[in-house]
């Protein structure tokens, strides 16, 4: 990349820009001139971030990047440099362990992708040199090199296909690794190659790499001796992607063009870049707040101190004079020392162990999503796995999920339902009723006498045999004569003379490029047409008379987004030339004539609104010159170099006109199990759901209106490449026109919406679903001219958060990563999550703030590139509105809990400077300082991050509407912030003013002796742990056995420990400061009084909230059905109880 960057800077190697020249086999066109071979990049993949040398710095700057990190590393610095009232140790250790932890998880995570890189690239391959097959390496292959692949092998880089083992020269290939189609495509050879591959001497011409998997332009210059070069085109149809694999296809032989980050695939992938969630955003807000008020302490008592020093006999009393060193000690150097010392003794107010609790709560609570039963899939015998633990509390805020289609949404595994013959209506039955398993359901009179005619019916599966690009995969053992006798045993159905057996498990499918082709081909078996394949150009049939029909393939006029159908034409034995066509209604109808039209059309718009798939067929006899002047016209059109796909076009429309319609089918797509059910309860919850897909539109379409993302009074606004063709402008002219109209319509015309209320509870507001295709898109995200790109993403994106479902189709993997991005970098910035099965759906899943991964059918990719794998899409619904909602409100408890804690901790600390003349003298000794946040008040916290749940998991499941409470991160705005502040500050006024009332008295022991600072700092603490770990059991909802030990476990604990610590002359202590102070404490009646007072006190408007809210919100009415389930008269609040037996309280709400 360097290299060519420079080349261009200084003017040299300008053709590389636009096009590459390529010599195949690195054999040179000019026997006279010396043959240089082009430098392109190496085969090598790399996806990893680090390498051996760059690993410790690059991490070490990526972590102290974050606020937090490097703000302590500042501190410890401090703490080593400056005297001050505290340790290092309390500094620095937290920070090594943070660091170190963190260093260790992302060194683990990037050897992995070392490790999957090594796979791919030390990969063994064979290559062709000099008539040789010699094995390599993939990373060794180079841009000309000629490659041998095998059967159920994949394409180490991006090939033009030379050669294929089968007769008609192609190959079929499946691309499910890159658009998650697990089809088989048909790719061809480039016409008049040699046969011997070693005598080829040909130049490849193409573009340059660009990621778009379904553009590639190019030509090939074939020099034969003694002749002129033969040019011919070169185009995706002979292009062989890397990822792609290879199927019912021995060998072929390709020659690479775009190898190792320069392929399309590697163009496609997106970085893995580092995700943070809101709440660390909302954190690293908080912190800022803190830090102020951190400095704001220390300058306050930083200028006081000077200021109180400069009274007469203040700065040097008899007591403490200067020694000499001090009087000649810079004063401004002085006193940035000690506002550095203030800094070290409020430093506390900055939560640093809260960093690592977080660290643990969501490590430690990633493994209830994997020890959820629920989610255990027995076909797989794989339950949900977590790759990435940072992002629990990101599942319950989510505002937009994108997700795939194919194999998604959909199982892609389509199933022919019934058809419609000339206005008549038939369906399969297993038992063999009605003349070869037809049965009429409909028609005029709903008799059998009434239905189509047998010429009709035949004629109709006929063309469902011979229309379609369907290829039969045999058994070894299956020979021509089995083949060609009375028996087919295709997919394991037998078809003879007296009528149709129900098929059995079907064991061997069918080969096509379209799952739905599969289906009609299989749907024609069932009514005793059975299609036996190909040999050579001819496709044979069996009718149900147990003939074999054979017929000439002379042409596919192929499936195209824009035309919405396909045609082939064949020749019978007889001589007649027939055009079969097949495609969507709306494609059909208007070619057809209208009589014919009326008779088909309610059954087709009846299976629409069904979910269904439906497609109309239609024929056409062709007379000599009708298919000379077509053939004329293909052949032509094919061969040209410019302007290819238009003039293809106008032959397909000059052919395709003058058809008599012959009936139509229905086609099913099978859903995920649950798959609209889980829809319905997103959006329920809030969220908006875009379907992103590489398939066709008239397949998504289907599914979004079977999935009840679109409903019937949906009204589609359609952007593609067929409603900017009906203009008869120029595209960009009409794309803006239609973008204005939409606008119009969707956002400006819009009632505003009440808040709370979609589509579910509000059938008056009108619904708009949004249609965009991925040629479309890249109109929109890349036009000409930077004013109009801008407005034109603007609009859609309005247009886009205006309807309730949005459906992109034809997208290229980097386009889903490309509008994932646009919606995330919107207004807002919205949480969004991306939910895919194959590697086409990589790029985006990196993209989006969260990524789901489905363990299905299309290889591991996606499930080992995401956040969280999950066996089905039904199982998403529980991970968002149960786990995730959970999860958020745990988190954001546990963040306002640690900010208001140490803010009640440190207070205390900052009042006391002003009694004892500014000079840093700490109020709580060493050991509590230490060991307030690691021990007293840590575990309880902890626990309540773990194990709350003050809903019930059930409940959240069935109200979906619950997870709005918390969007937008509810519970970590400013509000609930400054409120928990505030609380902070009124406890900290009340420990240190309350115990100082105390102090008023001047005999606090019976001996009349009085307490002193150390007896004064003890009894402030120990009303603040008591206080603080009581508060978070008073907000406990959902009591364990665990909640109860760590609370008082934590209470029990500290007031061992400070016997222990004071009862014993520890001998490595300079000074021991607490001896005997706190058992000398509690024998005063006085200070047990005060320390009770103060809890009360501190907890009385908490308790009287409790007592006297009324339940509120959704919450309120959700409790009912817990409390019947529960069975009998249990109490909400009960006593421990085993995890299992969960009881939750009536106040659900006050966790704020």
């Amino acid at each position: 990349m360097l290299r060519r960057t420079l080349n261009r800077w200084l003017g040299r190697d300008e053709r590389r820009v636009d096009s590459r020249n390529i010599c195949v086999g690195h054999r040179s066109s000019s026997n006279n001139e010396a043959f240089i071979p082009p430098k392109f990049c190496d085969n090598r993949i790399v996806s990893s971030k680090y390498t051996v040398w760059n690993f410790l710095p690059k991490n070490l700057f990526e972590q102290f990047r974050r606020i937090a990190n490097f703000y302590f590393l500042i501190i410890f610095l401090v703490q080593v440099i400056v005297d001050t009232p505290t340790s290092p140790v309390t500094s620095g250790l937290p920070l090594f362990f943070v660091i170190t932890v963190t260093a260790i998880k992302q060194g683990y995570e990037d050897w992995l992708r070392h490790k999957a890189d090594n796979e791919v690239n030390k990969y063994p391959v064979t290559v062709l040199e000099q008539g040789r097959r010699v094995r390599k390496e993939s990373e060794k292959i180079k841009v000309g090199d000629v490659l041998e692949v095998d059967e159920d092998e994949t394409f180490p880089c991006d090939l033009i296909l030379l050669q294929s083992s089968r007769e008609d020269d192609t190959c079929f290939v499946t691309t499910a690794s890159l658009d998650g189609e697990s089809n088989h495509k048909t790719h061809y050879t480039v016409p008049d190659t040699e046969k011997d591959l070693e005598s080829l001497n040909a130049t490849i011409e193409c573009e340059q790499p660009q990621p778009d998997l379904y553009k590639f332009v190019g030509r090939m210059h074939i020099y034969k001796a003694d002749q002129e070069p033969a040019v011919r085109s070169l185009g995706p149809e002979n292009l062989l992607l890397k990822g792609s694999t290879l199927k019912n296809t021995q060998t072929i032989c390709g020659v690479a063009i775009y190898t190792g980050m320069e392929t399309k695939m590697a163009l496609n992938y997106q970085g893995k870049s580092q995700k943070r969630s809101a709440v660390e955003k909302s954190i690293n807000a908080f912190l800022l707040v803190y830090l102020c008020i951190l400095v704001s302490k220390a300058l306050v008592c930083t200028t006081l101190k000077y200021v109180w020093q400069n009274k007469p006999g203040q700065d040097e009393p008899w007591y403490n004079e200067k020694t000499q060193r001090e009087k000649d000690t810079n004063l401004y150097l002085k006193m940035f020392t000690d506002f550095l010392s203030f800094m070290v003794l409020f430093n506390f107010i900055i939560p640093v162990s809260m960093y690592v609790t977080v660290e643990m709560q969501k490590f430690l609570g990633s493994f209830f999503i994997t020890w959820d039963k629920d989610f255990f899939d027995p076909e797989i015998k794989e339950g949900a796995l977590v790759n990435t633990s940072d992002l629990n509390e990101e599942l319950g805020q989510v505002e937009y999920v994108f997700t795939d289609k194919t194999g998604t949404l959909t199982q892609n595994n389509m199933e022919f339902i019934e058809c419609c013959i000339d206005g008549f209506q038939y369906k399969y039955q297993d038992a063999g009723t009605d003349l070869d398993g037809f049965c009429v359901t409909d028609g005029p009179a709903n008799k059998v006498q009434h239905k189509a005619g047998r010429e009709k019916e035949e004629l109709f599966l006929r063309a469902l045999c011979l229309c379609h690009t369907v290829q039969v995969k045999e058994s070894p053992e299956q020979g021509q004569g089995q083949r060609d006798g009375l028996m087919d045993h295709v997919d394991g159905l037998g078809v003879d003379g007296e009528g149709l057996h129900p098929p059995p498990q079907e064991q061997r499918g069918f080969i096509a490029s379209s799952p739905d082709e599969v289906a009609l081909v299989k749907g024609a078996m069932r009514y005793g047409f059975t299609f036996l394949g190909f040999e050579s150009k001819t496709m044979k049939i069996l009718t149900r008379d147990n003939d074999v029909e054979r017929y000439e393939l002379l042409h596919v006029l192929n499936f195209d987004p824009v035309r919405r159908r396909m045609s082939v034409i064949v020749r019978s034995k007889s001589g007649d030339t027939l055009l079969f066509c097949k495609g969507a209604d709306s494609s059909i109808f208007p070619r057809v004539r209208q009589e014919e039209v009326e008779r088909i059309r309610m059954n087709v718009e009846r299976n629409a609104t069904e979910g269904y798939r439906t497609l109309c067929v239609a024929y056409k006899y062709l007379n000599a010159e009708e298919y000379a002047q077509a053939d004329a016209g293909l052949r032509e059109a094919r061969l040209a170099l410019q302007d290819r796909e238009e003039k293809l076009m106008a032959v397909y429309n000059q052919v395709e006109t003058g058809m008599s319609l012959i009936g139509a089918t229905a086609v099913e797509d099978r859903l995920q199990e649950e798959a609209a059910e889980t829809m319905e309860a997103l959006q329920g919850a809030g969220m908006k759901v875009w379907v992103l897909t590489g398939d066709k539109m008239e397949t998504a379409k289907s599914t979004c209106y079977a999935c009840r993302l679109f409903q019937r009074n949906t009204e589609l606004l359609e952007l593609t490449v067929r409603t900017l063709e009906d203009g008869g402008r120029r595209r960009e002219e009409r794309l803006h026109e239609l973008l204005v109209e939409y606008h119009k319509k969707a956002v400006q015309d819009a009632p505003p919406v009440k808040a709370g209320v979609t589509r579910a509870w509000s059938s008056a507001n009108h619904d708009y679903g949004f249609i965009i295709d991925g040629a479309t898109l890249s109109m929109v995200l890349n036009s000409s001219s930077e004013s109009n790109s801008s407005r034109y993403k603007n609009l859609f994106l309005q247009i886009c958060q205006n309807c309730t479902s949005v459906l992109c189709c034809r997208m290229a993997p980097l386009q889903k990563a490309q509008i994932v991005k646009m919606v995330k970098n919107s207004k807002g910035s919205p949480i969004t999550l991306s939910i895919g099965d194959g590697a086409n759906d990589v790029s985006m899943i990196l993209e989006a703030h969260v990524g789901i991964g489905i363990k299905g059918k299309e290889g591991r990719q996606a499930v080992r590139n995401s956040d969280y794998a999950i066996p089905k899409l039904k199982h998403l619904k529980k991970l968002l509105l149960a786990h995730g909602h959970l999860y958020y409100v745990r988190i954001a408890h546990l963040v306002q809990y640690f900010f208001y804690k140490n803010l009640c901790f440190i207070l205390p600390q900052f009042l006391y400077q002003f009694f004892c003349g500014y000079s840093q003298q700490p109020l709580y000794d060493a050991a509590y300082l230490t060991m307030y946040n690691i021990c007293f008040t840590s575990m309880p916290i902890l626990a309540y991050s773990l194990l709350e749940q003050h809903i019930c998991m059930e409940v959240l499941l069935d109200n979906a509407t619950l997870y709005r409470g918390i969007a937008k991160n509810g519970m970590l705005r400013w509000g609930p912030f400054f409120y928990w502040t505030l609380l902070g500050v009124f406890h900290g006024l009340l420990f240190f003013f309350g115990v100082r009332y105390l102090f008023g008295n001047p005999a606090l022991q019976d001996n009349g002796q009085v307490f002193g600072n150390w007896s004064y700092g003890t009894i402030v603490f120990t009303v603040l742990v008591f206080t603080v770990t009581l508060k978070l059991a008073l907000d406990t909802r959902h009591w364990t056995w665990i909640n109860h030990f760590v609370i008082w476990g934590s209470l029990a604990f500290y007031v061992f420990f400070s016997f222990f610590w004071g009862g014993i002359i520890w001998p490595f202590l300079k000074q021991q400061r607490l001896y005997f102070v706190f058992a000398n404490m509690l024998s005063s009646v006085s200070a047990w009084l005060v320390i009770i007072l103060l809890i009360l006190l501190s907890l009385l408007p908490e308790i009287l909230l409790v007592v006297f809210r009324k339940p509120r919100g959704p919450h309120a009415g959700q409790m009912k059905p817990v409390h019947s389930s529960a069975g009998g008269h249990q109490s909400p609040r009960s006593s421990a109880r085993p995890l299992l037996m969960r009881t939750f309280s009536d106040e659900s709400n006050t966790v704020i």
